[in-house]
């Protein structure tokens, strides 16, 4: 009975989840403007998306935001990861608890300050808010993330391979890039993932830092709250959530044939 009531359970906790938004991917077959009756299927609303320049405007800065962003906060999350990994005890868990700071502060705060910093300095080189000022914000606050992910994976290594492999004559790079990287691997993709999710998300920090010649996707739906929303969002919701669960399959493959690898070598080790 427990296992039958724990299985409903989480039916209706995926149901209250997943349901609205299979319903937004209904409607935007939708072929009027209806979002509480469905009167046809149609592609209407998603010829009506790319016709759209100011949103294919705020959803290529939104792209571009995501990718930079989240290759340059995987880069220097792994690198801060490993840097915390060689501190002493003391000084590993006073850098971590900064770290988790830009995590649990809450957003507002985080874009204000930002907002406050980038304001001054843009003054000093008599800049302007903007692409620049977003990406460096969107760094920011996705770099723990990494940290939090790439962490677990260097302390569950085994630390004996880089040893013996830089016993077998390979300098520190080429062992890092031999050994550790492909050992912690799975926790950058997950970081990465996590980073690109959450910069596609934002819109509270990058309402503070975008400035008036330049909008992200979140930013630019938001202005339409001012009147009735068109259901080419819920075409362009219904796409990206499409990108995004591919990616999280991808992701997931690719992890677990690296599983799959690793236990073989280990049986092939142990014949």
């Amino acid at each position: 009975m427990k296992k039958v009531f724990s299985r409903i359970y989480s039916a209706i906790v995926y149901v209250f989840l997943y349901a609205p938004i299979f319903v937004m991917i209904f409607f935007s077959f939708n072929s009027t403007k209806s979002k509480t009756s469905f009167s046809g299927f149609s592609l209407r609303w998603y010829e009506e998306l790319f016709k759209d320049e100011w949103l294919m405007e705020s959803l290529v800065n939104t792209a571009l935001i995501a990718v930079i962003s989240s290759i340059a906060a995987t880069v220097l999350g792994t690198l801060a990861a490993i840097g915390i990994c060689n501190l002493k005890r003391k000084p590993r868990n006073f850098v971590m608890n900064i770290s988790n700071i830009p995590i649990i502060n809450p957003e507002i705060v985080t874009g204000v300050s930002l907002m406050l910093l980038f304001v001054f300095v843009v003054k000093i080189f008599q800049g302007e808010l903007g692409f620049v000022t977003v990406l460096l914000s969107h760094i920011a606050f996705s770099t723990p993330y990494v940290v939090l992910n790439v962490i677990p994976r260097i302390k569950s290594m085994n630390m004996n391979l880089y040893e013996a492999a830089l016993d077998l004559g390979c300098v520190p790079t080429k062992a890092f890039y031999k050994v550790v990287l492909p050992e912690i691997s799975p926790g950058i993709l997950a970081g990465f993932f996590m980073a690109f999710t959450f910069s596609l998300d934002d819109f509270i920090i990058s309402y503070f830092v975008c400035g008036s010649t330049f909008q992200t996707l979140p930013i630019y739906i938001y202005g339409l709250l001012k009147r009735p929303i068109p259901l080419s969002i819920n075409a362009l919701s219904a796409i990206m959530f499409l990108v995004i669960i591919t990616a999280l399959v991808l992701s997931n493959v690719i992890q677990s044939r690296s599983e799959v690898k690793e236990i073989r070598s280990a049986k092939k080790k142990n014949y």
